[in-house]
């Protein structure tokens, strides 16, 4: 985040939700307006992953682990470095989220995009070049836990235009 003095120190967010909610886009947006690099996680998926998520597998517990580390580990250098940093990742489940938390020593705030599953869709079927097909989007909803009453969890509809779920977000975050 911004700096408003030298004793705030730089933060954390990962953009979540189920695939199709915009994280990319949102993460991206949320990045410049706030001058911080943004990593997308789905890049940092190991390509076994992103086989198996392509050919319409969902991901076990067993899989996500070693791509949440990889998560953490980018956020925790930053921090380390002094600096802030955006990152996509579904964080679908409390405990990868309290995995994060660990990570990052707690300096770490979640913008979760939460949308209806037919808008979810409509979002999925219009996109191109996407590893993950519709057909997992059930697997991803029926695997979400809600970050409801999670600390530093700011929700956000995804029903409205990327620029106003940005600034619901920065209100949010308190930025």
């Amino acid at each position: 985040m911004p700096q408003d003095n030298k004793s705030t120190a730089p933060q954390a967010v990962i953009v979540m939700g189920v695939s199709g909610c915009g994280k990319s886009s949102v993460g991206e947006a949320l990045a410049a307006r706030l001058g911080l690099p943004f990593i997308e996680g789905d890049v940092l998926h190991p390509e076994s992953n992103v086989a198996k998520m392509a050919a319409g597998t969902p991901l076990t517990d067993e899989d996500r682990w070693p791509w949440l580390t990889v998560i953490g580990e980018r956020m925790a250098d930053a921090l380390a470095r002094g600096e802030g940093i955006i990152v996509s990742c579904s964080a679908l489940k409390t405990i990868y989220r309290e995995h994060l938390r660990a990570a990052t020593g707690g300096r770490l705030s979640f913008v979760y995009l939460e949308g209806s599953r037919d808008l979810l869709a409509r979002r999925m079927g219009a996109r191109t070049g996407h590893f993950m097909p519709l057909g997992l989007l059930d697997s991803q909803l029926a695997t979400l836990e809600v970050p409801t009453g999670e600390p530093s969890v700011v929700t956000v509809s995804i029903d409205q235009p990327v620029e106003g779920i940005v600034a619901e977000a920065l209100k949010g975050l308190g930025v």
